[in-house]
């Protein structure tokens, strides 16, 4: 059964820590990522979520990170899966909106 509770790191390096999740299935953390294109310093940044508490374990799950270090924010979904051998895996995946300056350039801050 899959539990979000603790650490997970991805390929790319970067790691979440999730704390209790609560009867309601709500969790909040704290994401450290080893990728940017930002100019400023990489900043551990708090996110918030929520998953459903299924009977199988197998649950699925969001969060949005508020990135500390840009104007930009990030949504994940994803599903918890228990491995052949018993591991844990998050299959997910992401978008991310950045800040833009003006409605014209609204095309381009979604990735």
């Amino acid at each position: 059964q899959c539990d979000l509770t603790g650490w997970w790191e991805n390929d790319l390096g970067s790691r979440m820590h999730v704390s209790d999740i609560d009867t309601q299935g709500n969790f909040s953390g704290e994401y450290h990522t080893a990728v940017s294109s930002a100019q400023k310093p990489i900043e551990p940044s708090p996110l918030i979520g929520s998953q459903h508490l299924d009977a199988d374990g197998q649950c699925t799950f969001g969060f949005t990170v508020n990135w500390k270090f840009s104007d930009s924010t990030a949504v994940f979904v994803g599903q918890c899966f228990t491995g052949d051998r018993g591991e844990e895996v998050l299959q997910t995946s992401w978008l991310l909106r950045e800040k833009v300056d003006s409605l014209p350039s609204d095309w381009k801050a979604t990735r």
